[in-house]
């Protein structure tokens, strides 16, 4: 990732202190996250298939242990941004392979800005009046500056591959 890090000290540390309290329940913190998701975008939910199974409704999807499974995934991806805010260069080459693999699986680029609504309602409704202005705006510059790096996976792998 670029060099020059978007984030100040003092966004690095309303990061961590915000994450800290939402950290202790991934899946409880994931369900809000991907609960608002399919709220906003209803026609991300074929996306989420095991099995080849497809569900029928979002919360067929949302209850399935596969997909769980995926909540942990999407928390442990945020916490290890979170856990290298110092140097978020050292994930490159791991972000760039995740965009990669979403791309792989039909995901659109312009759907991470929907994720990142959601991720930001999660935030708001876990942290009720500790979400402040600045919070969001931490937030939303780290968010940025994941999903570049997962974009650089789509611009190494040929459209239709």
């Amino acid at each position: 990732m670029e060099s020059g890090m978007p984030l100040s000290g003092g966004q690095r540390a309303l990061i961590r202190e915000s994450w800290q309290r939402v950290s202790g329940s991934p899946v409880q913190h994931g369900l809000v996250l991907f609960t608002r998701l399919f709220d906003l975008d209803p026609d991300l939910l074929p996306l989420f298939q095991y099995n080849c199974k497809q569900f029928a409704s979002p919360q067929e999807c949302l209850s399935a242990p596969e997909f769980l499974d995926h909540i942990r995934k999407v928390m442990l991806v945020i916490d290890a941004a979170v856990s290298h805010l110092e140097n978020l260069s050292c994930l490159e080459q791991y972000l760039c392979n995740l965009g990669k693999k979403h791309q792989a699986v039909g995901v659109k680029v312009e759907s991470f800005s929907t994720v990142g609504e959601s991720l930001l309602y999660m935030l708001e409704k876990c942290l009720g009046a500790a979400f402040s202005p600045e919070v969001q705006e931490a937030w939303s510059k780290l968010y940025t500056a994941v999903v570049k790096a997962m974009q650089r996976g789509w611009e190494t792998l040929p459209e239709g591959d």
